[in-house]
């Protein structure tokens, strides 16, 4: 929920989590390559899945990057108005407005 007073050059840390998805696939590979040459096939399938989960990250990462920015409110747009109870989950308060046990 957008408040009023976030930064106004706020900055995505899409870069340094691609950078950091990148580094962890290069690793998890190496690893991978390594154990299988040692002759260790379960710390290689380990590696072999770390490395699938860094893969899928940074396929998503570079997805959402190229993407490019999304609308963001302005300065000239007020903050939302605040939740004043009213989502409650069957639409009942009690007798102080608060959500809670409501049996009649």
């Amino acid at each position: 929920m957008r408040t009023g007073n976030e930064p106004v050059q706020a900055r995505s840390p899409l870069r340094i989590r691609c950078g950091l998805a990148l580094w962890g696939l290069l690793w998890a590979l190496a690893g991978a390559v390594a154990f299988a040459a040692a002759e260790r096939p379960e710390w290689a399938a380990a590696c072999a899945a770390l490395a699938a989960v860094a893969a899928t990250d940074l396929v998503m990462v570079i997805r959402h990057i190229r993407q490019g920015p999304h609308f963001q409110p302005g300065r000239d747009i007020p903050p939302y108005e605040a939740d004043r109870g009213r989502n409650d989950a069957f639409g009942r308060r009690n007798a102080g407005g608060r959500r809670g046990n409501t049996r009649p």
